[in-house]
């Protein structure tokens, strides 16, 4: 199975794919989308869409993993990574990709095994699980590949208990 795992930002938006044959999870291609704040939101949403498109294109995920939204605070932030979600969910919906939400602690209990884990314990479970040369430049790509991650366990889980 290839799955997608995406961290939306409309600044930032991390992606991850991987492929899991078993027990055996390996990152197939990650990277960010990286948006200058110089631009206007549309030009920031269309170069998102363009960039991702093309992702989804070139690495053909069978299914998108995606984190929910959650945000206690900053209500700008919010609709910025709610603008990069709905574009995530386009894409996938264009391309007939089946979409799977998590929130930021399953992602933590499914990668650690704790729900209080910060983002460097997830950091370094990825680079283990995925046996990773060294960390992604930047935390979106790892929480991305994580959110795969959580996917792939949680499908596995799901299949074991119908044995």
């Amino acid at each position: 199975m290839r799955i997608i795992g995406v961290d939306p930002g409309l600044g930032r938006l991390g992606w991850g794919v991987i492929d899991v044959d078993g027990n055996k999870h390996t990152a197939w291609n990650y990277g960010c989308i990286e948006t200058s704040s110089t631009f206007s939101e549309e030009q920031r949403i269309k170069q998102v869409y363009n960039e991702l498109t093309t992702i989804f294109e070139e690495n053909n995920p069978e299914v998108l993993a995606i984190e929910e939204l959650f945000f206690s605070r900053n209500v700008t932030t919010a609709f910025m990574v709610g603008q990069a979600r709905g574009v995530v969910l386009l894409i996938a919906a264009q391309n007939n990709i089946p979409v799977i939400s998590y929130n930021p602690n399953e992602v933590k209990v499914a990668v650690t095994g704790y729900g209080k884990a910060d983002k460097k314990q997830i950091a370094q479970m990825v680079k283990i699980i995925l046996k990773l040369p060294k960390l992604p430049k930047h935390d979106d790509t790892t929480d991305a590949l994580a959110i795969a991650l959580t996917h792939a366990f949680s499908q596995k889980m799901k299949k074991q208990a119908r044995v």
